[in-house]
């Protein structure tokens, strides 16, 4: 339901179909279907189990209409009906039940709207117009051309560095500032913030596919994500802790390949100990954001997180991102973190704890809730940074040019580090 829609596919089905529980409501949509030009055998009596009976032997409607009055578990019923419809069905349903809960959990299922009886004419009208609309918008892949999806991982050095922070607002960025339809996937499945961050509710569409990987496809993508805006869409769980990860890693791979059909961006939340037990995550990623502090632990695991990278993804460009950074008062200079990384930092991105904190009280990505601030324009920053390097690596291509490798370690190192600090 709601799935990618194919117009040519379209053109080959009913506009409309209705499955009501009560007369009056049926005749109420076959009365909008006289002025819409349908016939009135478009509505038809009988609720949520009649419509999944009729449509598992026969073909989807572009848009339909059915009623839960009658239905015991409606979640479960819905979930039942999206394994008959085909994709690109926009399902709109009815009932007496007036609860946020069931509603919000409804649209996560991949419904357009819910609305409550007793109807009348213009509710009618109304969600027909903009379930037409939903069909003749632009899709996922229109306008999008030749363009390669790029994947970006974001993983922190040390805990609390920042990374869903980042994660989420980059994401936001990717969609709403520069128009890129993105999925953002938290994969701390016990502890991850992305929809907190986004003020959703994150749903179980993520324990579901770790526990069902082969139930992964388009379709159970479109109904677990939680649409954040017209071009953002996330994948997080709050499992419970009593509840380990158990998986091979299949579902994590399976998830990528379908983000990677479903978007033009995906960003991926990497906690480290993710990469330790699936290394194979980051095997299709094409920009890695290694978040990191100017201190001494950061800096010793930020030197194991390159080469690591560079063992399992050498094709990954690795950016360096240094969070939350106060001047004068780090731990250690930014001149001797790179000199003990060996690496110099992409991108620098100042502690702002107002703009932050005032993002959380708002549920928004600190780059929507303090355009203006600092931290704000260095994440904006940083997403042009992250398609800029995307895009030369794909036209350079694999040309086996060992060119850009790193030179041969200098002297000193963290040891000499640790030993200036001792003294």
């Amino acid at each position: 339901m709601n799935a990618p829609w194919k117009a040519n596919a379209a053109g080959s089905r009913d506009p409309f179909n209705a499955f009501v529980c009560d007369d009056q409501t049926l005749d109420t949509i076959r009365g909008v279907c006289d002025e819409m030009g349908w016939s009135q055998e478009q509505a038809n009596k009988g609720g949520l189990r009649n419509a999944t009976q009729s449509l598992s032997v026969s073909a989807s409607p572009q848009i339909l209409m059915v009623d839960l009055s009658e239905s015991g578990d409606p979640i479960n019923d819905i979930n039942s009906l999206a394994e008959v419809c085909e994709p690109g069905t926009v399902v709109i349903a009815l009932g007496q039940v007036n609860d946020v809960r069931l509603y919000r959990d409804l649209l996560m299922s991949g419904l357009q709207d819910y609305l409550l009886k007793p109807i009348n004419p213009d509710a009618i009208r109304d969600a027909i117009s903009q379930a037409q609309a939903t069909l003749n918008a632009p899709k996922n892949d229109d306008g999008k051309g030749d363009r390669p999806h790029i994947s970006i991982g974001v993983v922190g050095a040390r805990g609390g560095v920042g990374v869903s922070t980042i994660a989420a607002s980059l994401a936001w960025s990717l969609s709403n500032r520069i128009e890129h339809t993105t999925g953002l996937l938290d994969l701390d499945v016990h502890f991850g913030t992305a929809a907190m961050a986004l003020d959703l509710e994150p749903g179980r569409g993520l324990t579901d596919a770790i526990d069902n990987p082969s139930r992964i496809d388009g379709l159970f993508i479109e109904r677990a994500m939680i649409k954040a805006n017209d071009k953002l869409s996330i994948l997080s769980a709050e499992a419970p802790m009593t509840d380990p990860v158990m998986s091979d890693g299949s579902a994590f791979y399976q998830l990528q390949e379908e983000l990677r059909a479903a978007f033009e961006n995906t960003v991926i939340d990497l906690p480290r100990n993710m990469l330790i037990s699936y290394p194979h995550l980051i095997h299709d990623i094409n920009v890695l954001v290694v978040t990191t502090e100017f201190t001494l632990a950061a800096a010793r695991d930020t030197i194991r997180l390159l080469a690591w990278a560079k063992t399992n993804a050498p094709h990954c460009k690795v950016m360096l991102v240094a969070n939350q950074v106060q001047g004068s008062t780090a731990e250690i200079s930014r001149k001797d973190f790179e000199t003990t990384v060996e690496a110099k930092i992409d991108l620098v991105i100042p502690a702002d704890p107002k703009a932050t904190s005032q993002a959380a009280k708002l549920g928004k990505p600190v780059v929507e809730a303090s355009k203006n601030a600092k931290v704000s324009n260095a994440i904006s920053s940083l997403a042009d940074k992250i398609l800029s390097a995307a895009e030369d690596e794909v036209e350079d291509g694999d040309d086996g040019d060992d060119s850009g490798k790193k030179s041969k370690k200098s002297k000193g190192g963290l040891k000499s580090l640790l030993a200036r600090k001792s003294k």
